[in-house]
């Protein structure tokens, strides 16, 4: 999971994050996975960019790449976005090409206008068609705008809304477990 303070569990107890939820349930599975939890609260696609190699020291059967969120909160040029995550996904499936990715969606907020929330929510289907990855649409759903299943920054998800996160992400990668 390669991430930002969504995936870091930003503001909970690692526990309680959707990463360690779905770490959870695949070793009561009895998965033969091992989950390594890369978040980092605050990165944005260019730091994403910037420490790609160091992730790729290990080897990798499931990618989930989950960044994009702090480019949208501080109005980064989506196609800047957009060509930092091309270069993540790119360098994974040069290391490991049979490597699965899965891409995790994100929203502009509405204050953005249209001009850029249009452009940066295509950004996540088109780069999963282009490479062929997984997409979670917006892994958010069911928990953004939602008062108690955040915390009082209104942004990142309390332990509740995380349970929410790993049921929206499990849906994508059970059948590529």
């Amino acid at each position: 999971f390669f991430g930002d303070s969504i995936s870091a569990a930003y503001g909970l107890d690692k526990s309680e994050g959707y990463v360690n939820l779905i770490r959870e349930r695949i070793d009561s599975l009895g998965l033969n996975y091992k989950v390594v939890n890369a978040g980092v609260s605050g990165e944005t696609t260019a730091g994403g960019k910037g420490r790609i190699d160091w992730i790729l020291k290990q080897p990798i059967d499931i990618f989930v790449l989950e960044l994009g969120g702090n480019d949208a909160l501080r109005g980064l040029p989506v196609k800047s976005s957009y060509s930092n995550l091309e270069f993540v996904i790119k360098k994974v499936k040069e290391k490991y090409p049979t490597c699965k990715i899965v891409l995790a969606g994100m929203m502009a907020p509405p204050n953005m206008g249209e001009n850029f929330t249009k452009p940066f929510a295509e950004m996540y289907p088109k780069l999963a068609k282009t490479y062929n990855t997984s997409l979670i649409p917006f892994i958010l759903d069911g928990v953004a705008g939602i008062p108690n299943l955040n915390q009082k920054d209104g942004i990142h998800p309390n332990a509740e809304g995380h349970k929410i996160l790993a049921d929206n992400v499990w849906k994508v990668i059970e059948g590529l477990l």
